[in-house]
Formats: C-alpha cells, sequence, structure tokens
C-alpha cells in the first residue's frame, strides 16, 4: 500500500497555511490481508530470513520526527523494523515542505509524531509504535529509550542539549546512538559505543561553555575535516531564529547512510565502525572524507573553532555574548 492509496479527508482551515483535523484514514484491507513476509520479501538474497526476523523483532527509538527523523522511520519501516518508540513536540508549517517526510499540504498544523506513525502504519499494519508527543528531554528520556534496541536522533540541529541528554540516555542504557547531519549537499555520520567515546568527549564539549560555544564544537565536529567545497552562505545561517539551509537530497541521503548503519547494528553482521572514526559523503561535489580521531580532542582546535565559528556566524556570536552577560548578572 502507498500514501497515494490512502483516503485523504481535508478539514477546513483555520488560519493561512493550516488546518486541524483528521488528514488519513486507513483503508479497508485487501483481499487475503496484510503479510509481512510478502511486504518484505524483497529483501531476501541480500538478508538472511534469519536477519529479517532480527529486523521483525527489533525496536529502534528516534528521537526528532522533523528532517531526518522522518525519514529515518519510513525507510526502517519498510526494511521491515518492526517497533518503534518515536517523539516530537511539533507540527508541521510551510517551511517543513521541502524536506521532510510527512509534510503535505492537508498535514500542515498536525502533529508531527501523529502523521509518522499513520505513515509507518500505512507501510506495516502491524508495525508497534509507540508515539511521545513531547520533547527529549531528562525527565522523559528513558522512557523514550525503554526497549529499545538502537537510538537514532533526529533532534533538530540547533537542540544541543537535548541532543546532548539522548547520547547519554543510550550509553547508560548499553546501546548505540547514530547521529548524521545533512552538512551541505551531503551528510556525515558519527557512531557511539555505549562502551566507547562519549558524545561530549567526541565533540570536545565542556563544562561551563555557553550553549553558543557547544553549537559550534558540534557543529564542526560532525565533519571529519573541512571539505574543500565551502558552498553554504552563512548569512542564511541564523543561530538566534534557529534557522539554516538544508536540501531534500542531503537529508535523505542521510537516511540511507543511517539506515545502512542501523541494518548493521541490528542484524549483528559485522562491527560498526564507531568514533572517533567519522565520516561525510558529499556526492554533488564528489567528496568522500574520513577520519580516525576527533579533531576537538585539542584544547587549541577547540579554541580556534569558536574563533572562527563567532567570526563567520554573527548571530552565534551574539548569542555567546548573551549568555555570558546574563550568567555575569547572576
Amino acid at each position: 500500500m502507498m500514501l497515494r492509496d490512502l483516503e485523504v479527508t481535508v478539514a477546513p482551515r483555520t488560519e493561512p497555511g493550516r488546518r486541524t483535523g483528521p488528514r488519513f484514514a486507513m483503508p479497508a484491507p485487501e483481499a487475503g490481508g496484510y503479510s509481512y513476509e510478502q511486504a518484505t520479501s524483497r529483501n531476501l538474497g541480500l538478508l538472511t530470513a534469519g536477519e529479517q526476523k532480527a529486523l521483525r523483532d527489533a525496536t529502534v527509538a528516534i528521537a526528532g520526527m522533523g528532517a531526518v527523523g522522518g525519514h529515518y522511520l519510513l525507510t526502517l519501516a519498510r526494511m521491515g523494523v518492526g517497533a518503534f518508540v518515536i517523539c516530537d513536540p511539533d507540527s508541521f508549517e510551510a517551511a517543513n515542505l521541502q524536506r521532510q517526510a510527512g509534510a503535505f499540504d492537508h498535514t500542515l498544523g498536525r502533529s508531527k509524531a501523529e502523521v509518522m506513525a499513520e505513515m509507518a502504519r500505512a507501510i506495516n499494519p502491524e508495525v508497534r509504535i509507540r508515539v511521545i508527543p513531547e520533547a527529549l528531554s531528562e525527565a522523559n528520556a528513558a522512557e523514550c529509550l525503554q526497549g529499545a534496541d538502537l537510538a537514532l536522533d533526529g533532534i533538530d540541529f540547533f537542540q544541543i542539549d537535548a541532543r546532548r541528554t539522548l547520547f547519554r540516555a543510550a550509553r547508560e542504557r548499553g546501546i548505540y546512538a547514530i547521529t548524521s547531519g545533512p552538512i551541505g549537499y551531503g551528510a556525515s555520520l558519527q557512531v557511539f559505543d555505549p562502551r566507547g567515546m562519549s558524545f561530549d568527549e567526541y565533540f570536545g564539549i565542556r563544562p561551563g561553555m555557553t550553549r553558543a560555544e557547544r553549537l559550534a564544537l558540534f557543529g564542526a565536529g560532525l565533519l571529519p575535516r573541512i571539505p574543500r567545497s565551502g558552498s553554504m552562505d552563512a548569512s542564511r545561517v541564523d543561530f538566534e531564529t534557529e534557522k539554516g539551509p538544508a536540501l531534500a537530497s542531503s537529508v535523505m541521503l542521510c537516511a540511507g547512510i543511517m539506515a545502512s548503519e542501523a541494518l548493521r547494528i541490528l542484524i549483528g553482521r559485522g562491527k560498526p565502525r564507531c568514533v572517533p572514526k567519522a565520516f561525510y559523503f558529499d556526492p554533488f561535489n564528489r567528496e568522500y572524507v574520513r577520519s580516525r580521531c576527533s579533531r576537538m580532542a585539542s584544547r587549541l582546535v577547540r579554541w580556534l573553532v569558536r574563533r572562527v565559528a563567532f567570526r563567520r556566524f554573527p548571530s552565534l556570536l551574539r548569542m555567546h555574548r548573551r549568555e555570558l552577560a546574563a550568567a555575569d548578572e547572576t
């Protein structure tokens, strides 16, 4: 069954660009009903029957159902992963239409988590999916990862502290956690082993840093090294309004890279290459970058990264100065 097979119920608009009420109604099952074996039969030959069963028995937690997170969910659901825990507090808006899997004219104003759960069930009516319509936080991190075999980072780039919470909770639970960022025309990949280097260690985040500093180090650390093609217009990145450029092609590239690594972990075929090893792939500029060590380990590098980031992104510098001023007042 495909998305176009769904019956669409359009509710009246309540304000420009937004509608309320249900959007998708599941059609009646076809004669014979859904068959997981038939739906995933084209995986066989690349996967064994035992590996397919491992996917069916697996539970993946995905924090964030926006750009990358929504595509992670649908890709893994099509591959046959049997259970998910998803969390996101936001609703779809017009700016999401160019890259987010669940963003359609008729889903504007609806909960991202609820829409994506419906789309996953439209792929696999038997999928076990738990929806948490909240942002991941210290208060609900344990609930979000309860029963999960793997944690995937679909959190908005600017929400650095929620992201740190996700990776810390996955480490405490003893499961792998993966992040992949749509950077420029490409995608990065970092896999975190619960027994290996932590998120804060890899990105060089230290106590006492401002949120602006943490964001600068995270953004720089996503790239194993600076790619040759510096093609992003820095003036289009605004840390104060939390907006920046991203292409659908890069977002979907993240989904392919992430799903391949998730597959390796869930079926237990080979060992993942975890941080400090990292990767960046840009097919548009034909660049493939990999590294075996964290650039953020050196105090000098961390200082240089912050200095360069503050010069390149004025909004980041303003955020940093406001945080310092607020700290001085307290």
